[in-house]
Parts: C-alpha cells; structure tokens; sequence
C-alpha cells in the first residue's frame, strides 16, 4: 500500500550526449594552416548523422562508505564501493552496450588509521574468506555470464598481500567464466 510514496533513485551518474563525427578530405596539417580556406564537414552519414552515447553509473548501496574506512568483503558477498558503469551508444536503429564494474577486493581486507595510504591487512584466514569470495563472483557471472577481472592493487609494495589474497581466490574459485589479469600502474608509471 506505500509503494505509491517510494521514489526510487540511485546514488550515481547519468549524462547522454548526441554525437556527429565529421569527415574531410583535408589532413589535419592543411586544417591548421592559414592559406586553406575553411572546408564545409561533411557527416559518415547523411541519413543518420548523428549517434547518441549514454553513460551511466550506479553505486551499490551495499557497503557504500569513505574511502579507508570501507573495504573488501562482507559475509553476504558484497564489495566496498561497487559501481556499476554501463555505456550506451544508439547508430542506426541499434543500440550497443558495454558494462564495465569496479569495487574492492573481494577478500576480507582493512585499512587502518587516519593517515595517508595506510598500510592493508587482511582481517580473515583464505578458509573464511572462500564462500565470500564465492558468493561474490557468483552473482557477478549470474548478471553478466563472463567476466574478466583487472586486478590494479600495486603488485610489490604495501598492498602485495592484498594482491596475493586475491588471486588465490581466484584460483581457489577456478571458474572458467573468469578471466584474471594483474595490472600493476606502479611499473608502467
């Protein structure tokens, strides 16, 4: 009887753009020099010249917090700070979508104190930290069938045990719907 009051919202992001991309016979050095008089754009299509993008972001409301005071997992296995983003682009009568999602380390992981970067410790043995995990990757898969997972945690400084822990889950979990790559920005920086 109250669903008639209840907005529903999301804590995120929306913005939808219309985009034209132009085409000219000119290179771009003939573009910027004084002497080329300006030249009409003509559009990859004069029927449909133009296609809109959308981006949109949701942020989870499970285990939403601040930065340092929320991380990894919880029992029910949901991650800190989970955003959905989903990119649409409608060309043509058709619509394309690609879904990309962030949170933590799906492990039990804190980071104590209130100074900059402190350093993570893990807060729960592999064992306790398995069905989590599970729990975790299972919905994930349930929602988008495969996934490939980019693990950006600095692979040799402070958070190397946060590393470790997850990819010993990963392999712990061993699901073929799972693609694992390490990204380490602190050797390509």
């Amino acid at each position: 009887e109250v669903d008639f009051w209840i907005i529903p919202i999301i804590q995120g992001f929306v913005q939808i753009e219309e985009l034209v991309v132009n085409y000219s016979e000119s290179s771009d050095d003939d573009k910027s020099s004084p002497e080329t008089p300006p030249q009409e754009s003509s559009c990859v299509d004069d029927i449909h010249p133009a296609f809109l993008v959308a981006l949109i972001s949701r942020r989870s409301r499970h285990r939403a917090g601040m930065r340092y005071k929320r991380r990894g997992v919880d029992k029910n296995g949901n991650v800190a700070n989970y955003v959905e983003t989903e990119q649409l682009i409608h060309v043509h009568n058709h619509t394309l979508s690609y879904i990309q999602t962030r949170g933590s380390v799906p492990v039990f992981w804190s980071q104590v104190g209130y100074r900059y970067n402190p350093r993570p410790r893990l807060d729960k043995s592999e064992n306790e930290t398995v069905s989590c995990f599970r729990a975790h990757f299972e919905e994930q898969l349930k929602n988008y069938k495969k996934q490939v997972i980019i693990n950006l945690v600095d692979q040799t400084g402070r958070e190397k045990i946060i590393g470790d822990a997850y990819l010993k889950q990963v392999l712990l979990y061993n699901n073929a719907n799972l693609t694992y790559v390490s990204f380490d920005f602190h050797e390509h920086w």
